[in-house]
């Protein structure tokens, strides 16, 4: 999920809540659904869990419906220094999205966003855009699909429009949460977004890497 710096985890420490390429890039199905119809991740800031970020995946009649909770809460001790959390729920049906709706609490500020089809496309507004009818390849900057690497990114949780530089730059071994790792194609986003996504073989999410404004490094590992 997007920011211009960093991603969908809000303004303060840029923690996010994400060209053309060969192999992995490419069609216009909906990825299949992950295992156990759920992908999770830790939340990790310099070595230090911080939140999760877990993405709930329900079939439905002729679509799928994504359910999205992003949790973070930065502490020194017993004090919070900073806390962030999203609810958001995505909807396709057949292979476009038809709906898509997000709150977000960043650190008190409050944001928000929606989207809805119509026959001339989806419409857009959130507490940082004024309603616009979004480019035809746009997609929620939601990461679990790669076809967002394609177009234009919709911020999920201020509904501004992004449009990233995708630069594929190779296979690398993704660390997971549970110490294992995995091969996975490296995709360095610049532009309006700046952060690496890895997708594997499957075309599955598997991690995500940005540098906060504050010199911290963010990195989401798959548990």
């Amino acid at each position: 999920m997007a920011h211009r710096s960093a991603g969908l985890i809000g303004r303060r420490l840029l923690l996010l809540s994400a060209a053309t390429a060969c192999g992995l890039r490419g069609g216009h199905a909906i990825p299949p659904v992950p295992h156990l119809d759920r992908l999770a991740f830790r939340i990790v800031r310099n070595g230090s869990a911080i939140g999760t970020h877990v993405l709930n995946f329900v079939l439905v009649d002729n679509g799928l419906d994504i359910h999205i909770a992003v949790d973070i809460a930065v502490r020194f001790g017993p004090l919070v220094l900073f806390r962030y959390t999203l609810r958001g729920l995505e909807q396709w049906r057949g292979d476009v999205v038809v709906h898509v709706d997000a709150t977000t609490n960043d650190d008190g500020t409050i944001d928000d966003m929606r989207a809805d089809r119509d026959a001339r496309g989806l419409w857009v507004q959130g507490s940082q855009a004024p309603r616009y009818l979004a480019p035809a390849d746009a997609l929620p900057a939601t990461h679990w699909n790669m076809r967002a690497l394609d177009g234009p990114w919709i911020n999920p949780q201020d509904g501004r429009l992004f449009h990233p530089v995708v630069q594929r730059v190779g296979w690398d071994q993704v660390p997971l949460g549970d110490g294992r790792v995995e091969p996975a194609a490296d995709f360095k986003l610049s532009g309006d977004v700046h952060m690496e996504l890895w997708y594997n073989a499957a075309r599955r999410w598997s991690a995500l890497l940005f540098t906060a404004r504050d010199g911290s490094q963010i990195r989401y590992e798959l548990t």
